[in-house]
């Protein structure tokens, strides 16, 4: 398939994923792609990481396995391109269909939405237990600013991570590129962090992770840019870009600091900053730390941000596909 194909199959999911999302009783029946790419992780992580070895060794079977993984995404993209190509119109509707539901654009939204939805309805409490299904932080731990500044945090950070890197391995690799960005993905919040069992085994998978992030972190940060324009014209614009551009690098990911730092500026709070995951207190830096404190209608005021960004990438794949059309 054709890039431009690739582009108005991107742009027709966006659009499907955006009115319809993950259909939960369709998954409660069936299992989630991603489900299923986290069962075959769970099982190298058992077959191959044994904590017997040394260092040295869990990394060289760490690379191993995801070498494994991603030739086995690359695979079954690859199977299911020739699959849905000889199925015609019906194939382009299927292929439709894989794609928006690779995308986490609704599923991310509703969640978020979630957040602020508990804070109105029963205050704190429903704010934490809203919050702590999207976000690793000890729940416990945070008052309401600090809940609805976790919420706009992991907003920004999925859009990035959730959206826009998917779409762009998809329009750029296809079945293939977006099979094999999803397993990456999952591995890197599987296996890719530091806890002692991980450390070493899922170092190659972090790393990877980190490199196909890099194009969509600075994508997202842009998309951000031109929603705050859109929102709040050009000094929104320019608080979103200068804060991405000033305050990327404070954040411990070489990546969620580029849209996490946008989302600050364009809606003028402060984001980041010390928290705690599993009673250890991590100390960082405030992104745009000359703004104020996340306060009620800020989660709403993000969404409305997120939905734009999500509104331009649509409209830019439309425009790409009809480029190449014409080229």
């Amino acid at each position: 398939m054709d890039i431009q194909s690739q582009l108005a199959i991107l742009a027709a999911a966006l659009v499907a994923d955006r009115l319809i999302g993950d259909p939960d009783w369709l998954w409660r029946r069936v299992a989630h792609p991603v489900a299923l790419f986290g069962a075959l992780i769970a099982a190298l992580d058992r077959t191959m990481n044994d904590e017997s070895d040394g260092p040295g060794q869990r990394r060289k079977r760490g690379r191993q396995a995801l070498l494994i993984l991603l030739l086995i995404a690359m695979a079954t993209g690859a199977a299911c391109r020739f699959a849905v190509h000889e199925l015609g119109t019906f194939g382009i509707v299927l292929e439709i269909t894989i794609v928006a539901i690779l995308l986490a654009q609704r599923s991310l939204s509703d969640h978020v939405a979630a957040v602020a939805s508990g804070l109105r309805t029963s205050g704190i409490d429903g704010g934490r237990s809203a919050v702590a299904r999207i976000v690793g932080r000890d729940p416990a731990t945070l008052d309401e600013q600090g809940v609805r500044r976790a919420a706009i945090e992991s907003l920004a950070e999925n859009f990035s991570d959730g959206v826009v890197a998917p779409a762009f391995w998809y329009a750029i690799l296809g079945l293939p590129g977006l099979f094999a960005y999803k397993m990456l993905n999952t591995a890197d919040s599987m296996i890719g962090h530091r806890s002692p069992r991980h450390v070493d085994f899922g170092r190659a998978a972090a790393i990877a992770d980190d490199w196909a992030n890099w194009p969509a972190a600075r994508l997202s940060a842009l998309l951000i840019t031109a929603a705050a324009f859109m929102r709040g014209g050009v000094a929104a614009a320019r608080a979103a870009m200068g804060a991405a551009l000033r305050d990327h690098g404070l954040h411990r990911s070489p990546n969620a600091g580029w849209p996490e730092a946008a989302m600050a500026g364009a809606l003028d709070i402060r984001l980041a900053g010390p928290r705690s995951y599993g009673g250890v207190v991590v100390t960082e830096p405030m992104l745009n730390a000359a703004g104020r404190g996340a306060r009620a209608g800020d989660i709403e005021r993000a969404l409305a941000l997120y939905a734009s960004a999500c509104s331009l990438m649509t409209v830019g794949a439309m425009a790409l596909a009809a480029i190449t059309m014409c080229a």
